[in-house]
Parts: structure tokens; sequence; C-alpha cells
């Protein structure tokens, strides 16, 4: 029974610190950018974006698919690069076991 206790113990741990850094990565941003810099999207590890800044010299040109790509290219990144950020967070936390629900 000792070792039962032992683990739903641990097991409470574990979600404690879960809970801990899913509110850490809410905090979190990641930047990146497209076209040399051109477009820049900052976003939360839980995949939220809160900027995008585009230069002035990105719409000099006219070409609005184009301006489009560098968008969608930044913001697909930042989602990218926050969500591997929260894994990475969490496989250190459980050890590599996959939680469902949890990412």
């Amino acid at each position: 029974m000792r070792n039962m206790n032992d683990l739903v113990r641990q097991a409470g741990v574990m979600q404690n610190k879960i809970a801990k850094m899913q509110q850490e990565m809410g905090e979190r941003t990641v930047e990146t950018s497209s076209g040399g810099g051109m477009v820049k999207v900052v976003a939360t590890c839980k995949q939220e974006v809160k900027s995008i800044t585009i230069d002035p010299k990105a719409l000099e040109g006219g070409d609005v698919e184009m301006l489009q790509d560098l968008v969608l290219t930044a913001v697909n990144e930042a989602l990218r690069v926050g969500r591997a950020t929260m894994e990475r967070e969490i496989n250190a936390i459980t050890g590599g076991i996959k939680l469902p629900g949890i990412v």
C-alpha cells in the first residue's frame, strides 16, 4: 500500500509542476521573422499570437501575395517554435512520458 501512496503523491507533484509550467508558457514569448526581417511575429508558447510587425518596405512593391506569404510563414514558425518549447519543457518534467491533453 505504501508504494501506491508514493505513486499518487508523485503524480500530484508532477501535476502541480505541469500546471505551473503551462501558466509560465502562456507568458513566455518567442519571436520569429520572415523575408529577412520584413515581417516579425511574437507569440506565446501556448500558441497565442501577440503581435505582427510589418516593415513599411514590404509594402513598397505592392505584391500583396508575397506579403501574405511572409506573414503566414512567420506566424507558422512562431507557433512551431512555441509548441516545440512547450513540448521540451513538459518532457523535462515527465521524463518523456506522453500525457494526453497536455500538449
